[in-house]
């Protein structure tokens, strides 16, 4: 059974993700017993992915800038947005990245609709999940994995009211800037405790 578990208060990037490869090589070598979902809100920090053109600078505005080694490009990661990061083999699952990710839009899809608020997938942009504002579609879910010997990890993050002059200081995940936003800022009514609460039993449903 994957366990998932919610972290209280805010996380340090760089110690999550330490912790998060040791738990995936855990996986690779001692099996699913070590499958595990986190749920949490990062300190400010951007990070690169592997598609990202190169960085010329270690801080943003004092911000640390991170090189990561999940896919995607850059984003910003900071109080407000809830990260969800997998450490699931999906091989064994009989999943490709595909299937996996069409899994992960679909549950938040489901979590979301509990709410009233209805996500829109652009599979022809990038993968993540929009809304339909008076301005367009704005993005507030972003998806950046990592797949190696059979085990997905990294993961997925919802912008509930995060700063977003940190993201605006980027060009996040080849987007334009004003192609992002949050909830807070689309001024949809929401509870974030009973989004969270959701997104776990959906979880619990598609994992178990």
């Amino acid at each position: 059974m994957v366990l998932i578990k919610q972290l209280k208060g805010y996380q340090s990037y760089q110690s999550v993700i330490k912790n998060m490869e040791k738990n995936v090589e855990k996986i690779k070598s001692e099996g699913e017993s070590n499958e595990v979902v986190w749920l949490l809100e990062h300190n400010s920090v951007f990070t690169a992915g592997s598609s990202n053109s190169g960085l010329s600078q270690e801080y943003i505005e004092k911000i640390p800038v991170i090189n990561v080694n999940r896919g995607g490009q850059m984003t910003f990661h900071g109080p407000g947005q809830l990260v969800i990061y997998f450490m699931l083999n999906i091989k064994k699952r009989k999943l490709g990245l595909i299937e996996f990710i069409d899994q992960i839009e679909k549950l938040i899809i489901n979590a979301f609709a509990r709410e009233n608020i209805k996500l829109y997938t652009k599979k022809e942009k990038n993968r993540g999940l929009w809304i339909k504002s008076a301005n367009g579609m704005k993005k507030i879910i972003f998806i950046g994995l990592r797949y190696s010997s059979g085990v997905i990890y990294h993961g997925v993050s919802i912008n509930f009211k995060p700063d977003l002059q940190k993201f605006r200081l980027i060009n996040p995940c080849g987007l334009n800037v004003f192609e992002i936003s949050s909830l807070e800022e689309l001024g949809i009514d929401y509870s974030y405790n009973r989004i969270v609460k959701e997104i776990k039993n959906q979880m619990i449903l598609e994992f178990p």
